[in-house]
């Protein structure tokens, strides 16, 4: 059975569902918000109706961009102003830190979308985006495979969650920072685990958290 756009009934109730999530939240809905709230077997299954309408013309997608699925300018007037971008940069660990961190380059990196009701575009300048890995931050709400916002910075103040490189491990991690006298303290937001202290010649601030984005995928 088809509607009268020759859609199937699957994917007009995926249309209808992007139009509707976005009319709620202000941003656009993931494969996973499809899956779950249509309870469709697979992402799979999703994607298969995502291109059947992207192939005709009721919606577009942008394939490195978390929330990628838009619906057209003709359909939906507001989509250019919905939100803002910055940088994927890779993945920082929440736990232990492993050597040799991610590189990715600037140009090349995927972008993640930002509602606008979480920041306007002047507050996004330097800001830019990690992946997290682990759970030493989850008394502070950012849970393993979050994405944490944070703005290049070389300093911190004591209590901010920052990105911090261990120079002599060349590792990075997620952690809240302390000047204690000659020595720095990265404590984690989870009672399991121990910080770890180490000399301030061996820290380099890499940025500052100032926001978190929840289950994008």
């Amino acid at each position: 059975m088809r509607t009268a756009d020759g859609l199937s009934v699957r994917q007009d109730k995926i249309l209808h569902y992007i139009e509707e999530f976005f009319a709620k939240h202000g941003y656009w809905p993931a494969i996973r918000d499809i899956q779950t709230d249509l309870k469709i077997s697979s992402t799979s299954v999703v994607a298969y109706n995502l291109k059947a309408l992207q192939e005709k013309g009721k919606i577009n997608r942008q394939g490195k961009v978390s929330r990628g699925i838009t619906l057209p300018k003709s359909l939906n007037p507001v989509v250019a102003s919905t939100s803002h971008q910055v940088p994927l940069l890779g993945t920082i660990t929440a736990g232990q830190p492993l050597p040799d961190p991610e590189q990715v380059d600037i140009g090349s990196a995927e972008k993640v979308e930002v509602p606008l009701d979480l920041a306007t575009a002047d507050k996004l300048k330097d800001v830019y985006a990690l992946r997290v890995r682990g759970l030493s931050m989850i008394d502070a709400l950012i849970d393993d495979g979050d994405i944490v916002l944070l703005r290049r910075q070389e300093t911190a103040n004591n209590g901010d969650m920052v990105a911090a490189m261990l120079v002599d491990e060349n590792a990075v991690t997620l952690k809240k920072f302390y000047q204690e006298g000659l020595h720095i303290r990265l404590q984690p937001a989870n009672s399991t685990m121990q910080p770890i202290f180490t000399t301030s010649d061996n820290v380099r601030i890499q940025g500052r958290v100032v926001g978190v984005l929840r289950s994008l995928f």
